[in-house]
């Protein structure tokens, strides 16, 4: 499981700058997402060998300012519990104001990993200004500057220094590990209810009542897996409560740890614009995905509505459709033993590893058929594929000019490796290397 770094500190002081330039320091891969809605409190950063994930905290801060300190408590309290490391930013060419110090005098009680930032120190003068900050007793104090990323490199090797080891032992469960995600109030606790056959978590019809992360061991039926019930992951402008903070947080850290992520989306409601973040997030992280309509049993139908409903939905996650899409009801147990097949499908799929010689063999030949096009009179040539050992699916394409492929023909190889080799459910990365 990847750590958790949180941003925090009060509005202005450049928390979304800098929280924008650490997910870029990752750009190995160009993904084409259109019509995803990106999540720019979420994101990916990877420094000296080790993959994290960092929290943005600065847009979860709701009200006027006569309420703003009980908020940022909130928030910050909050990133504290979830998070293994904190960046507490703080702004040099305002000084310290009577935020400031409230958000200190919480994190200098942390119990946990807290790098002091000081941020848009651009020249020799602000850095004469920022010994000001001792005042707060907090201790030593990074300078940087997120616009041009002056002191970031130090800030980072200190911040994966200060990782937690591993828990070797979680991470060798071999069993595989399906996390149940969607909104608040899809019936995500319902369905774990319905697969299990007992009130395993309460269930009442209150957006959000699932406040944690649940890991239940299903044995039955000849399956052997975890199944992992997380809170709700709530439209980002109605996140007022703590509790919906908590909820998206603890979300993504187990989106992290499962191998396959069953989406449930409310028939009666659609596809939302968060569910498209979620599935974004999933994406984004290499898990496979099922999606499920749940509630269809309150749904008016007709003589084509579930083909109508599915072209819908697979037309809202383009481009990528090559998605199990399964209605349920996780009430009257319509369908549930179907979703969970096809969760055992894409984990299989996930796990799927492609002879070399094979993969070859397939793939020269689709490429001999179909060409990569050529580029300012320069002819592209692939020799050789290979998959490369990680835990999604991932493939190497080696060619004379990589920098020159482009995304459409990027996608015709991965809607090749589909047809081919049956990778339903599963986002694949594909890399171009020079041979």
């Amino acid at each position: 499981m990847n750590p958790i770094v949180a941003i925090v500190g009060r509005p202005n002081v450049g928390k979304s700058t800098l929280f924008n330039r650490l997910i870029q320091q990752k750009k190995a891969i160009v993904h084409s997402e259109s019509g995803v809605t990106r999540d720019r409190h979420y994101g990916k950063s990877f420094w000296n060998g080790i993959e994290f994930s960092i929290i943005d905290t600065g847009g979860y801060v709701q009200g006027s300012d006569d309420i703003f300190e009980g908020e940022i408590r909130k928030q910050v309290m909050l990133a504290v519990e979830e998070a293994d490391v904190i960046l507490f930013m703080l702004d040099v060419t305002s000084g310290i104001t009577q935020e400031d110090i409230s958000v200190a005098s919480i994190v200098r009680k942390i119990d946990k990993p807290v790098f002091t930032v000081i941020n848009k120190v651009d020249n020799t003068n602000l850095q004469y200004d920022s010994y000001e900050f001792y005042s707060l007793g907090l201790g030593e104090f990074y300078n940087v500057s997120s616009i041009n990323g002056s002191g970031t490199g130090d800030l980072l090797d200190a911040v994966v220094k200060a990782f937690p080891e591993k828990d070797t032992e979680e991470e060798n469960i071999d069993l595989a590990r399906f996390a149940i995600v969607g909104r608040p109030n899809v019936g995500k606790s319902s369905f774990i209810n319905a697969l299990i056959g007992k009130e395993r978590n309460i269930v009442t019809p209150i957006s959000g009542t699932t406040r944690d992360s649940i890991y239940t061991h299903y044995n039955k039926f000849g399956h052997d897996f975890l199944l992992i019930d997380t809170a709700g992951v709530r439209k980002k402008g109605k996140v007022h409560e703590n509790i919906e903070f908590y909820s998206v947080m603890r979300s993504i850290r187990s989106i992290e740890n499962s191998d396959v992520c069953f989406l449930i989306i409310d028939a009666e409601r659609g596809v939302e614009s968060q569910d498209l973040s979620i599935f974004q997030i999933i994406q984004r992280n290499g898990k496979g995905v099922v999606i499920l309509i749940n509630k269809w049993d309150l749904v008016d139908k007709g003589t084509n509505s579930l083909k109508e409903y599915e072209e819908e939905v697979r037309r809202k996650f383009e481009p990528f459709t090559d998605v199990p899409v399964v209605f349920i009801s996780a009430l009257t147990k319509q369908r549930i033993f179907k979703a969970l097949d096809a969760g055992v499908g894409v984990y299989k799929n996930r796990m799927r590893k492609v002879p070399t010689s094979k993969l070859n063999n397939v793939m020269l030949e689709e490429i001999e058929n179909f060409r990569p096009p050529a580029i300012k009179g320069k002819y592209i040539k692939i020799k050789y594929i290979t998959q490369l050992p990680t835990h999604s699916p991932s493939f190497a394409f080696f060619c004379n000019l990589p920098q020159y492929i482009k995304d459409p023909y990027m996608r015709f190889l991965e809607n090749r490796l589909r047809e081919n080799f049956e990778f339903t459910g599963v986002p694949i990365k594909i890399f171009f290397r020079k041979k």
